[in-house]
This record gives structure tokens, sequence and C-alpha cells, in this order.
């Protein structure tokens, strides 16, 4: 499988790539805790069936020391113990954010509430950032058919 489009190869789309993952980097350097961030942008990509995005965030994750079981989890983090009650808010804020057509009347308060109770006001800007961001990664990669499997940790650093 190939991608529809060469991103990377085209000089007008390469600017326009850029600039976007420029976003990205700014919530790596964000205050939200890199477990979150990872955490954050697998559940995404996992709603959203982003094949690339999931293969990069677990590979990450699991390289930057993430357990196997906290990563199998995370699709069912409800019902899974091992995750911290800030790391759930987080959880049940990116579904609400990236499910907004599902919920008919956007992110409930009092999901915004539990995560405001764990996260400061730079953090939670960086943690809606985060998901906005990954979204928007989402499609573009879907739309565009990215393959997933090789992807190598860090890869785009």
């Amino acid at each position: 499988m190939s991608a529809r489009l060469d991103v990377f190869a085209l000089p007008s789309a390469g600017k326009l790539i850029k600039q976007f993952t420029s976003l990205g980097r700014l919530v790596v350097d964000s205050p939200l805790p890199a477990a979150t961030r990872e955490l954050v942008s697998l559940r995404v990509s996992q709603i959203n069936g982003c094949a690339v995005c999931i293969d990069m965030h677990t590979k990450d994750a699991a390289a930057a020391g993430e357990s196997s079981v906290r990563l199998h989890l995370v699709a069912g983090w409800r019902e899974a113990t091992v995750f911290t009650e800030a790391e759930r808010a987080a959880l049940e804020l990116a579904e609400q954010g990236t499910r907004i057509a599902d919920g008919a009347g956007g992110v409930p308060d009092d999901v915004w509430e539990r995560a405001v109770k764990h996260y400061d006001e730079d953090q939670l800007v960086a943690l809606v950032t985060l998901i906005a961001f990954m979204n928007a990664a989402n499609r573009l990669n879907v739309i565009l058919q990215q393959p997933a499997g090789d992807y190598r940790p860090g890869q785009f650093e």
C-alpha cells in the first residue's frame, strides 16, 4: 500500500506540512506530561482509525518506557485500573473532543470540570490543542491513506 500523495516530496505540500507539524512540536514542548500526550494521541487515533498514528504513538510511548499493559488498555480505559485519575480525565476529554458530532452539544461541562481538577491552564491549553491537532493529523493521514507499520520511534524528531 502506498499513500495517495507523497506530501514530503511536493514543495507546496512540504511547506504546509512543516507549519502543521510545528504546532505539534509546541504541544510536545508544553507542560503537559509526556505519558498523557502519548495516551491521548493514541486514543484519538484509535477512535479515528488512523493506523499510521496508532503505530507512531504506540511505538513512541513504548520507547519512552510506557508499559505494554497500559498501551493495550487505552481503548478500554474506563474499565482499566492502570490509569491515574488525571489520565482518565484527559482520555475522557479526548474522546468527547473527538466525538463532538456524537455529543450533540460539544464537550459536557462535567467532563471539562474533571480535566480542570487535574491540569492547570497551560496544561489545558496544550491538552485541547493536542486533541485538535491529533484529529487533524488523523484526517490527513486517513484521507491520504498513509501506510502504517514501519514507523521507527523518534523518526520525525
